[in-house]
């Protein structure tokens, strides 16, 4: 019974203010095993160790903005050239391809003031193809925006399309983005070091049959951004935290020295970060478990995106797993008897740390079904409140070094009121990630700035369609004062 009465405070943890939430934290605590708890400190940070982090992670930005140090720093803040944000102004009817990770979107957006339509399509993109060559993967592109635009009836007219392509780019100028590295699985030859957008069009001419005019290439956190400051004038920092995690905001353009554009424009441009390889050069080692080596030593990309490894979807469950997996053979969890499915890599998902969380207090109903679909029927009531702590560790750090993240923009900028969009599957579905974050930058941030998060609608594919609406607006309007 004192399990059950303790775990009706779970879902408040979250919501409730500091003192109680730590009151709260403590008395729930005292219900997991002692071994267990004490096994998984180090996946608790306390506010010293996120401070030291976000100290470097300040000084990896400013690395990342100097032309000196830009070279060898491991947070690019690539300038994207997008310098206006949408004031409303935006009509007419867009396209946008959205490409970030197994799903490809192709979306068609009218806009008129306030008015906004959206039609979108999903593919997929084949394993063979994600890791084939470059124009494998842009044939494939191409072809799928073809179908879309005939169904679509708009195969005839020439439209101002915003090409999201979630990945590292260096980018040259709004229409110009040279892939630095793939991530998220992708492993296409032939596509590092070159232009995405040339390759786009060389695939589309290859066709023949449609028709477009490549207005921007953008990736996910400035869609993101824009898609929020379209709806929210005080927006100024775009996050992502889903199968990947990156994150943007709006620099002084004297501060962003790879910026190369005569046109200087609102004096503002928006910095894409890549800060998921924030850790790359082993700054983070202090902060990393024995689960984040070994995640990174069995991912496709040994040494690289560490930060993105520590709090993506990609890569939250196998962490949730390897610590079961590990406290179930030191005799821990399940009596010490495990099951084969547990112990196969990647089998426990992401989705599963997300559905224990949501558990209702005390009834562990998802909990039950995701244990028994692993072959862990045995599994106790004390396995299910130890289970559910490792994975709030997980998901609670996760969503601390994401908080540290942002407070290090917000303390940056010093603007006295920001909105903070953020996408993303793990901060959309995670039932207590908002709460969480917003707790944890109330407490590291300096109380004078006045900062919201606010949930981004579509960022990928409605951001990517403002972006090039606002190209165009500017297109024009340049073109009317010549």
């Amino acid at each position: 019974m004192r399990i059950k009465r303790v775990m009706t405070i779970l879902n408040d943890l979250g919501r409730v203010e500091l003192d109680r939430g730590n009151q709260h934290r403590a008395e729930y605590e005292s219900i997991v095993s002692n071994e267990i708890r004490e096994k998984c400190r180090d996946l608790i940070y306390d506010n010293e160790t996120l401070k030291k982090i976000m100290n470097i992670f300040l000084d990896n930005i400013k690395r990342g903005l100097a032309k000196a140090t830009h070279p060898d720093a491991t947070v690019k803040c690539f300038p994207t050239y997008v310098q206006d944000l949408p004031d409303g102004t935006e009509t007419g009817k867009f396209l946008a391809l959205d490409l970030g990770g197994t799903n490809f979107r192709v979306l068609l957006i009218e806009l008129s003031g306030e008015h906004f339509e959206m039609k979108s399509k999903i593919f997929a993109i084949p394993q063979h193809i994600m890791l084939g060559s470059g124009e494998q993967l842009f044939d494939h592109i191409a072809e799928c925006l073809a179908i879309f635009v005939k169904e679509e009836q708009v195969q005839h007219e020439t439209l101002p399309l915003g090409f999201t392509f979630s990945f590292p780019l260096a980018q040259k100028g709004l229409t110009v983005g040279i892939l630095e590295r793939w991530t998220k699985g992708f492993n296409c030859s032939n596509v590092v070091g070159n232009d995405v957008v040339q390759m786009l069009n060389e695939a589309i001419e290859r066709r023949g049959d449609v028709h477009i005019d490549v207005m921007a290439v953008l990736n996910d956190s400035t869609g993101t951004l824009m898609s929020c400051a379209w709806l929210n004038k005080n927006c100024r920092i775009g996050i992502i935290i889903g199968t990947g995690n990156n994150g943007c905001y709006v620099e002084k353009q004297e501060n962003a020295e790879l910026f190369d554009d005569n046109d200087m424009g609102s004096g503002k441009v928006i910095i894409n970060l890549e800060m998921g390889a924030f850790g790359d050069d082993g700054c983070l080692d202090f902060a990393r478990t024995e689960y984040d080596k070994e995640v990174d030593k069995h991912s496709i990309n040994p040494g690289k995106q560490i930060q993105e490894k520590m709090i993506s979807g990609m890569y939250m469950g196998e962490l949730v797993r390897l610590a079961l997996e590990k406290f179930t053979k030191e005799g821990l969890l399940f009596g010490g008897k495990g099951s084969d499915l547990l112990y196969e890599r990647g089998r426990f998902y992401t989705k599963y740390v997300s559905e224990i969380e949501s558990d209702e207090p005390g009834l562990f109903t998802n909990q039950k079904e995701i244990l028994e679909e692993l072959g862990l029927k045995h599994a106790s009531e004390q396995d299910y409140v130890n289970v559910r702590f490792i994975c709030e560790c997980v998901s609670r750090r996760a969503a601390h070094l994401a908080s540290a993240a942002i407070t290090t923009l917000l303390h940056k900028m010093d603007e006295k009121k920001v909105t903070v969009g953020i996408d993303g599957s793990v901060y959309r579905y995670h039932p207590h990630f908002k709460n969480l974050m917003m707790e944890k930058i109330r407490e590291l941030c300096d109380p004078s700035i006045e900062f919201d998060l606010m949930l981004s609608e579509d960022g990928s594919g409605r951001g990517a369609a403002l972006v090039a609406a606002v190209a165009a607006r500017q297109k024009k309007k340049a073109q009317q004062a010549t």
